[in-house]
């Protein structure tokens, strides 16, 4: 991952710990939905971390969570 992209990684991590709290999912349990470990999704939500994540499993975690793939590139300014 590119260091002038670090902020957009964060910001798309942030995104969806958002929408998988209002669909009151864990880390372990939306882990579990698209076979990854616990430990990589909390690596890609923390904002400290600086974790890469494909678009194959952005598209997993958004129909898990029946959001619009979009909603995760919605990024604050």
């Amino acid at each position: 991952m590119k260091k002038e992209h670090y902020d957009k990684y964060k910001q798309l991590g942030l995104k969806i710990s958002h929408y998988r709290k209002l669909k009151e999912f864990t880390q372990e349990s939306l882990a579990e939905e698209i076979n990854k470990d616990p430990a990589f999704l909390g690596a890609v939500e923390a904002p400290n971390v600086h974790r890469a994540i494909s678009i194959d499993t952005l598209f997993d975690i958004a129909s898990v969570l029946d959001v619009s793939p979009h909603k995760f590139f919605i990024f604050d300014d």
